[in-house]
């Protein structure tokens, strides 16, 4: 038997569009962190680029459980003495929805130049509409 290793030039990438309203931020991040990977295809292979495209709408309309919107929180230091900074997520969540999934989904993905790589394939928009239409992303439903 021989195992099977996947050349990135020859891997077929698709397109996806995944309805964020009403979803849990940290299961729509793991599933979407998956597909961006490419472990949902059977020629997955750990150090080549293997996943498709994902387009997330509705990021505005994600969703907390239990308290995490007032407990949870973003925090990043400036790099200066004493530039700790820390947000809530609900303030995050009203100000930059965009930038709270993509944190989430960014984390999940591996660290080094591979995970810059496939996450460079995630496009994340506040509202319903998008500007992909001509990729013809076909609409993916997560569980």
């Amino acid at each position: 038997m021989k195992s099977y290793m996947a050349k990135g030039e020859t891997v077929e990438r698709n397109w996806y569009v995944v309805d964020a309203e009403g979803m849990v931020l940290g299961r729509l991040s793991s599933q979407v962190a998956a597909i961006l990977r490419g472990k949902h295809k059977p020629i997955f292979t750990p150090h080549v680029d293997t996943g498709d495209h994902v387009i997330i709408i509705n990021a505005a309309k994600v969703r907390l459980t239990g308290r995490k919107l007032d407990q949870k929180k973003y925090i990043h230091h400036t790099g200066y003495p004493g530039g700790i900074r820390e947000v809530n997520y609900r303030t995050l969540l009203a100000t930059k929805p965009e930038f709270a999934v993509y944190e989430s989904i960014r984390r999940m993905m591996p660290k080094g130049p591979l995970g810059d790589k496939m996450l460079k394939k995630l496009r994340i928009y506040a509202g319903p509409e998008h500007n992909n239409a001509a990729q013809k992303p076909q609409p993916l439903v997560l569980k």
